[in-house]
């Protein structure tokens, strides 16, 4: 039966509204990861790696340790300095030993005595003299004793309160400042000696491993790089007819191959300058040459669904 021209208008009609149907607008791009590259300031053998690449860690979880014979050998040193330090300040906040004040005390004491018997010898020699029976030079030589004696009373005097008192105050501040000195050098030492054996600093997956246990890790080199659940984003390049139609902080949704729904994502980033090649294009729709870098972080744990280097297709939230 030939249809009517009624029915073939409309099949026309309905074959234009079909081929003029467009897909909202999107973009290709890929997933990008923001590692974490674990690496120790001081360098060392690697003595023992406790993970694997692909294991999944916790935060505070032991990664690495770096042979750390000298930084223990410096740190035991600096401890014995510091003591020796510290009992140096002590010292000279106090006088001599007890032992060595005893003997100033006996010398005092013999003095003293000494002082009253040549007291108590010069008072006879006056009275011998009175009544006649010595010359005046004997009374003088009993004066010079009783002189000389209290002279040495006086001095072993000065000596027990100079016993008795601590340094003087610059050898005190001396003292107490190479002990400070010494304090530092070994928290040196020990912080040193910890960064030998570095931790995971947050919950993440074993990325990558660059050592085999044995190998020389140079200072600052890394040893492993970690990936933690909410550090992958999307990076995309928009033409540049529709990069002013963007802006950051604005919800764009991200598809990919095996995701069961879209993820919810926002843009962070938009690069300032063109490129005229994209690093990687997975969509051959897109043909312009002059691009924009534009990168998107995932909501909440959505990005812990994708995987560095996967491909997405990126798409205007509607709202």
């Amino acid at each position: 039966m030939k249809p009517s021209p009624r029915t073939v208008v409309a099949l026309t009609v309905m074959t234009l509204v079909a081929c003029t149907h467009k897909e909202p607008a999107g973009w290709s791009g890929y997933v990008e990861g923001d590692y974490v590259y674990v690496s120790s300031p001081v360098g060392g053998t690697l003595q023992s790696l406790a993970v694997r690449r692909g294991q999944a860690v916790d935060a505070g979880a032991p990664l690495f340790l770096l042979e750390s014979g000298s930084e223990t050998a410096a740190r035991e040193e600096a401890a014995a300095r510091l003591a020796g330090a510290q009992a140096q300040a002590a010292n000279a906040t106090k006088g001599r030993r007890p032992d060595e004040i005893a003997v100033t005390e006996a010398q005092l004491k013999q003095a003293q005595a000494e002082a009253q018997r040549a007291s108590t010898e010069l008072t006879r020699q006056q009275q011998l003299l009175s009544q006649g029976f010595i010359s005046q030079s004997r009374l003088d030589d009993a004066r010079t004793a009783v002189t000389e004696a209290n002279q040495r009373v006086s001095e072993l005097n000065a000596a027990l309160r100079v016993a008795r008192l601590p340094a003087r105050e610059d050898e005190r501040a001396a003292a107490t400042a190479s002990a400070e000195a010494a304090r530092h050098s070994l928290k040196q030492s020990e912080w040193r000696t910890q960064q030998k054996q570095q931790a995971a600093p947050a919950k993440a997956q074993v990325a990558d491993t660059f050592f085999r246990v044995g190998e020389w890790v140079p200072p600052g080199q890394p040893v492993l790089s970690l990936l933690p659940p909410a550090s992958t984003k999307a990076r995309f390049f928009v033409p540049e007819s529709e990069i002013a139609s963007l802006a950051v902080g604005q919800a764009v949704s991200l598809s990919c191959d095996g995701c069961p729904s879209r993820i919810n994502a926002r843009i962070e980033f938009i690069a300032t300058q063109p490129e005229y090649t994209p690093p990687i294009i997975y969509s051959n729709s897109q043909r312009s040459r002059l691009v924009f870098m534009v990168e998107a972080r995932p909501q909440g744990d959505e990005g812990a669904k994708l995987k560095p280097g996967q491909p997405i297709d990126v798409q205007r939230t509607r709202s």
